[in-house]
């Protein structure tokens, strides 16, 4: 029997747990040190040293992106959450909103990875010299980006234009009312 939600359990923890724990620690780690969270993006070369001090427009412009990255696990939760409470008799529209949050999540997944590895230049395929935290963001980023992947395929969820079917030959027909 196929599945009957559009966003079962694997995918509900995945987008509205895991992703919004994940964007919530980055946003508080760039609050309590932006320095820290600045400086561990990308590696330092010996010409151009890291930063001691950030510069103001810089300073906020890390905790603005901190802020929407916290901001968008949070709407995953949200979204997923009242679409699993309110249309969990109703997969075929669960899958239409799911689509639509999870479509352009991909395509910024997809984006994020490659403006990550065009940003790093010469140093893309230079692993040793990344630091711990550009690892976490390439694994942490395929690591909501696979998964995103498997929704869109269809993989362990209900896809109305596979699975409608069957549930519609599996309901037993209503009884036509007795007339006289």
């Amino acid at each position: 029997m196929p599945p009957k939600s559009a966003i079962p359990d694997f995918y509900y923890f995945c987008f509205g747990a895991y992703e919004p724990f994940l964007t919530t620690i980055g946003f508080l780690g760039a609050l309590a040190d932006p320095l820290t969270a600045h400086n561990s993006q990308a590696p330092w070369t010996a010409e151009v040293p890291a930063y001691q001090v950030l510069p103001t427009a810089t300073l906020v412009t890390i905790l603005q992106l901190a802020h929407v990255c916290a901001l968008l696990g949070f709407v995953n939760l949200f979204v997923l959450s009242a679409v699993r409470k309110h249309l969990n008799k109703t997969p075929d529209v669960q899958e239409k909103i799911v689509f639509s949050l999870l479509t352009p999540l991909l395509m910024g997944d997809i984006f994020h990875m490659w403006l990550t590895f065009w940003a790093l230049g010469d140093q893309k395929f230079n692993f040793q010299s990344w630091t711990p935290m550009l690892w976490t963001t390439v694994t942490l980023g395929f690591s909501l980006m696979i998964p995103r992947i498997y929704w869109h395929l269809g993989i362990g969820r209900y896809v109305h234009s596979r699975d409608g079917a069957f549930q519609e030959e599996c309901v037993p027909p209503t009884k036509a009312p007795f007339k006289s």
